[in-house]
């Protein structure tokens, strides 16, 4: 059904190892099939690597059409529009991309502007300058808030440095640069101020894929949002209990609050399981479960069989370091290899 899912926005939740890839795949191939051009399909994953596996396995499933579907990251997609678009926002289209090293030094050049001997010491590094920025960047939230919440105890420069971001974003634009943040936070900038150029970023790409949505931050989520245009041919694809980055600004809320963003909003959920045995399954569906915000699922597999997992308790490092040490002994005095043992850390 997600595979045959053709006009408005649909939400794929797609539980660990149930062929989320796969899906993608299919129903990239099928709508071309089914006369799409390839051109009008937009397939937005979080690594360039995993966007040229589902097109390679798309063009071996049906044909060398697939090859011509724009496929990449929010980051690679942003630099694209951008670079016919910029001078909207008051760049040149020969602007340059800085990474995290060369962001940490324009950082520091700033800083070094405003903090005095005094406060040199406690002042926040431009590693931690570069990290606040970026933060509040993909959340969208002001600095102002940012800092206060997540690093109170900056509160007392707090003045500094919101003064400080602001002369760094007069920097790049002077100098005609961008980090990556800043191609994000542009493409939004163009999509909401730029009514013509939205209109034609949605008339060339009709039909939108999002992988990987739990790991989404506030910030792409309201790209999506502009990106689905009046027809909301969007499909997000992804798992709400796998969401572990919140480190990096991604929200669980955005898988959670997707289908309120559209009308008539389809969700499918994938359960079946090809990697793990039931038992297995049977605790993983007992932790999901408990989980106060979650979509209802249940994983299930057709290897019925297989060890129950155990659970094993240590009260330091020392003894569970001890205890995988005995496991692995008892292992080779019953004949299994030790290069067919795997510990994970």
């Amino acid at each position: 059904e997600a595979v045959m899912h053709h006009n408005g926005a649909a939400l794929v939740i797609a539980g660990a190892g149930t062929g989320k890839t796969r899906t993608l795949v299919y129903r990239v191939s099928r709508l071309i099939e089914d006369g799409i051009q390839p051109e009008s399909i937009l397939l937005l994953t979080f690594t360039r690597k995993s966007a040229r596996e589902m097109l390679r396995r798309a063009s071996q499933l049906l044909d060398g059409r697939c090859d011509r579907v724009s496929g990449g990251t929010f980051h690679s997609f942003a630099s694209n529009i951008l670079r016919r678009y910029s001078e909207l926002l008051g760049y040149q289209r020969t602007f340059n991309i800085i990474d995290q090293s060369d962001s940490e030094d324009a950082m520091n050049f700033v800083r070094n502007r405003f903090i005095t001997e005094k406060s040199k010491k406690r002042f926040p590094t431009k590693e931690n300058l570069v990290k606040m920025y970026s933060l509040s960047m993909n959340t969208v939230t002001s600095y102002e808030e940012y800092i206060q919440s997540n690093f109170q105890w900056y509160n007392e420069y707090l003045e500094e440095i919101t003064t400080i971001f602001d002369f760094y974003k007069e920097y790049k634009l002077k100098y005609n640069l961008m980090d990556y943040d800043d191609l994000l936070l542009n493409l939004l900038k163009l999509m909401k101020e730029q009514p013509a150029a939205t209109n034609d970023i949605n008339q060339k790409y009709q039909f939108v894929m999002v992988d990987e949505y739990q790991d989404s931050n506030r910030l792409q989520h309201e790209i999506v949002l502009l990106l689905a245009g009046k027809n909301q041919n969007i499909m997000a694809v992804g798992d709400d209990s796998q969401s572990i980055y919140s480190f990096r600004g991604a929200s669980y809320q955005n898988i959670m609050f997707f289908p309120e963003s559209f009308e008539n909003c389809k969700i499918y959920k994938i359960e079946e399981n090809y990697r793990s045995t039931q038992p297995i399954l049977n605790l993983t569906n007992k932790i999901i479960n408990d989980a106060y915000f979650k979509y209802e699922k249940n994983l299930y597999s057709k290897k019925f069989d297989g060890e129950k997992p155990k659970l094993i308790t240590a009260t330091n490092e020392r003894e569970q370091s001890l205890f995988v040490v005995q496991q692995i002994l008892e292992h080779r005095e019953e004949g299994i290899p030790l290069n067919e043992m795997a510990v994970l850390i």
